[in-house]
């Protein structure tokens, strides 16, 4: 009886620790959300535009259930970096995303995100980020992002960390952080939702590089 208790016991404790790993953002910045800005800014005159795509960036997402982690990323989604005087700090970052472009490593998850449920992409097909304000934080590229992002028809300023870098042609934007679903509606009915991870990982990787268009941007 004792032995049956011990491994009842040892299991138990298992699947504890198992859950309590099972966070994607564990460790990880937290992005901070509020009421959106009134008017994002325009991008200075005098701004360079580099352009950048799902060609040659990319937007991935990790989230979780009880039970497990999900990969999954955006197939399809434009962007620009309108950068002053090679100077983030005068720069404005924009992109759009096309939701229903979402994939994921399971095939039915990839359909129950998209549908009514969750991220209804038939409702809300485009996702939308205008950065209002670019900060230094320290070196090495490391800057405070802050911009107006409007996902599931609901929009909200978010501020997180990036590492930014302007050099020769291009731009890259490198960021990791956690937002919470539910600051955006995106709610499961019912108990089922209990099951499912608040936060979710964003992991931005974008490459852009100097582009002819000088309209390029939202």
């Amino acid at each position: 009886m004792k032995h049956h208790a011990l491994v009842l016991a040892t299991s138990l404790l298992a699947l504890t620790v198992a859950a309590c790993d099972n966070d994607p953002s564990k460790g990880k910045a937290q992005a901070t959300v509020a009421a959106p800005a009134s008017t994002a800014a325009a991008a200075p005159a005098s701004a360079v535009n580099h352009a950048f795509s799902n060609v040659d960036s990319k937007i991935a997402f990790v989230g979780a259930k009880v039970t497990r982690k999900h990969d999954g990323s955006f197939e399809t989604f434009t962007g620009a970096v309108n950068l002053a005087e090679n100077d983030p700090e005068k720069s404005r970052v924009t992109a759009e995303i096309d939701v229903a472009s979402l994939k994921t490593d399971e095939e039915k998850l990839t359909a129950h995100l998209k549908s009514s449920d969750l991220l209804d992409v038939a409702k809300y097909p485009k996702a939308k980020f205008v950065s209002t304000s670019v900060k230094r934080r320290g070196d090495n590229g490391a800057y405070t992002v802050t911009g107006n992002l409007e996902l599931h028809g609901v929009t909200k300023s978010i501020t997180f960390p990036a590492t930014i870098k302007a050099e020769g042609d291009a731009v890259t934007v490198d960021a990791e952080f956690a937002i919470n679903r539910k600051d955006f509606g995106v709610v499961y009915p019912g108990m089922p939702d209990d099951l499912i991870k608040d936060d979710v990982l964003l992991k931005l990787r974008i490459r852009a590089a100097k582009a002819a268009d000088k309209n390029v941007g939202l």
